[in-house]
């Protein structure tokens, strides 16, 4: 017989409040190897990571990678790791303050925000039940990720999905999917392109550079490359560029098999040789800086473009915790709870007739 988590968070007349979950990729806890190795064990362990089949999978993960990959990727954490820890995190908890401080001046005691990460800490099973303590009974679910793929948004769903399985009280459930051609996401990064530009001066080039993932997740129906494309192609009209005036790669390739192109390594060092100056690098499908943009990007891939002849790449931050980036996401966020009560409900007559009927609380 099954057994389901009781109800928590409930008492009779209390406000039923939404809960809203940001939920980004995750970080190792720490930048050390054994830190690293267990981050990419249940990363890698992910069906819809890989698609391979898991036995085989299996032993190339435990007998392969995970004694290779571990070392080397600790000492690129290295590289981006603060006192306060992982960039990705540091951002991304100050992105869901932000969020929450919004929310709750637009409709107080209503809301209830966490953030949790699809791999490591916080977990989704442990930010759901923290929602439902604080009397959520309606769940947003916003992967940060605005180009939907199935190896990024569809694992959120996955997680989600099962954690609501194993619970008594199931919440109204709403799920954005994604958000590549939202208005307010493209005006925000256009914004954040022409802002860099003042400040730091224009290149000759700009490149947008999503993170790669296997061809085959295109050719088995996966939108997520056609959307990189239109996400691209929406920013460089907002900032009246000329179609060659602008690229589009994909980057963070691994093993041998063939991903999207083109690769971003391949285009950076072809550009330098073709003798471009100066490369400006943007990262669309990054909602925050992370290992990817701060490390591949603006240490690894920089170093490329000058070694293969050119004279400077510039990476241009992603939104992290911009104003417009929070005005795009509490624009999601109203947009996906239309219909839902805008302030909590609550009955206070309720408990004295439950306990009338012999309710406990």
């Amino acid at each position: 017989m099954p057994s389901y988590q009781p109800t928590t968070g409930f008492e009779h007349g209390s406000p039923q409040r939404t809960g809203i979950l940001l939920v980004n990729l995750g970080t190792p806890e720490a930048a050390s190897t054994p830190a690293v190795r267990r981050f990419l064990k249940e990363f890698l362990s992910d069906a819809r990571v890989v698609e391979y089949p898991r036995l085989l999978w299996w032993l190339i993960l435990n007998g392969i990678i995970l004694r290779v990959r571990p070392r080397r990727s600790a000492a690129a954490y290295r590289e981006i790791w603060t006192d306060d820890g992982s960039p990705l995190m540091i951002y991304s908890r100050a992105l869901a303050t932000a969020v929450a401080e919004r929310l709750e001046q637009q409709a107080p005691d209503t809301y209830r925000v966490e953030l949790a990460m699809t791999y490591g800490e916080p977990s989704i099973s442990s930010s759901i039940e923290r929602l439902r303590a604080a009397g959520a009974r309606r769940l947003l679910v916003l992967p940060l990720y605005p180009q939907y793929s199935g190896t990024t948004t569809a694992a959120v769903f996955d997680l989600v999905t099962r954690v609501l399985q194993g619970i008594r009280w199931v919440p109204e459930l709403r799920f954005i999917n994604q958000y590549h051609d939202n208005p307010k996401y493209i005006a925000a990064l256009a914004a954040s392109i022409r802002e860099y530009w003042k400040e730091k001066g224009r290149g000759t080039h700009l490149m947008f550079s999503f993170h790669g993932v296997p061809r085959y997740t295109l050719e088995r129906g996966d939108p997520y490359h056609c959307q990189c494309h239109k996400t691209a192609r929406l920013v460089a009209e907002a900032l009246e560029l000329g179609r060659d005036e602008w690229t589009i790669s994909f980057q963070s390739r691994v093993g041998r098999e063939e991903w999207l192109r083109p690769y971003t390594d391949e285009t950076i060092i072809e550009l330098a040789k073709n003798g471009l100056d100066r490369l400006d690098v943007a990262c669309p499908g990054f909602s925050t800086d992370c290992l990817e943009t701060l490390e591949e990007i603006a240490m690894q891939n920089a170093e490329a473009f000058e070694e293969a002849g050119g004279e400077t790449l510039h990476y241009i931050p992603a939104l992290n915790t911009r104003a417009d980036h929070i005005d795009c996401m509490i624009g999601l966020i109203e947009q996906h709870t239309s219909g839902w009560p805008r302030t909590a409900e609550s009955d206070p007559g309720s408990a004295e007739r439950a306990k009338a009927l012999g309710a406990s609380q």
